[in-house]
């Protein structure tokens, strides 16, 4: 079975976080990139634009962890503890944290996705951590403000960086010119 099936029969065709059944995608859960059933989940676009960008968190969006964090698959578990961590600064957020139990493996697992010094991490579109000087590809055309080209899509962006104060932007030459992109809109190389 591929993964995608997998997680369609172990997910029942809803997002493992809110339960809707409209625009599911895969998230990958895992740090290294190493895409498996285990180590993903099902969410929809609303729950995957939201984890990607912490600027467009809805917080009572988030409620619905007080049913998912009691899953019984890890990997819903860990997304369910990273949320509620990122939204600890509400009082029902910090309460269901507090009331989240993980062994402690999954706990490391949870808390891999902070870096030494507390920051989210930049995730590119599929969930896999960047890091400075990594190489990635567009996923979609990007209209470059302030000059006339447009970024094509699958180009080729070598020795990222990354903006510190913002999980959601890296920055990369395209066309010779410096630019900031969304890392939505790109997929790590090798």
């Amino acid at each position: 079975m591929s993964i995608e099936s997998d997680l369609e029969t172990r997910s029942g065709g809803h997002c493992e976080l809110c339960s809707t059944n409209t625009g599911k995608a895969i998230y990958d859960v895992s740090r290294d990139g190493t895409s498996a059933a285990d180590t993903s989940v099902v969410v929809c676009g609303k729950c995957a634009s939201q984890i990607r960008d912490p600027d467009k968190i809805d917080v009572h969006h988030w409620r619905c962890l007080s049913d998912s964090m009691w899953s019984e698959v890890p990997a819903v578990q860990v997304m369910a503890w990273r949320m509620l961590d990122r939204l600890s600064g509400e009082g029902w957020a910090q309460d269901l944290l507090d009331q989240l139990y993980l062994d402690e493996q999954t706990l490391n697992w949870a808390q891999a996705a902070k870096t030494d010094d507390g920051a989210v991490p930049h995730l590119d579109s599929n969930g896999v951590a960047l890091a400075a000087g990594d190489a990635v590809t567009l996923i979609k055309d990007l209209n470059v403000k302030g000059t006339s080209f447009t970024a094509k899509r699958g180009t080729a962006v070598r020795g990222i960086s990354l903006v510190p104060d913002n999980p959601a932007h890296i920055e990369g030459r395209v066309n010779g010119q410096q630019i900031v992109i969304l890392t939505e809109f790109v997929k790590k190389l090798g």
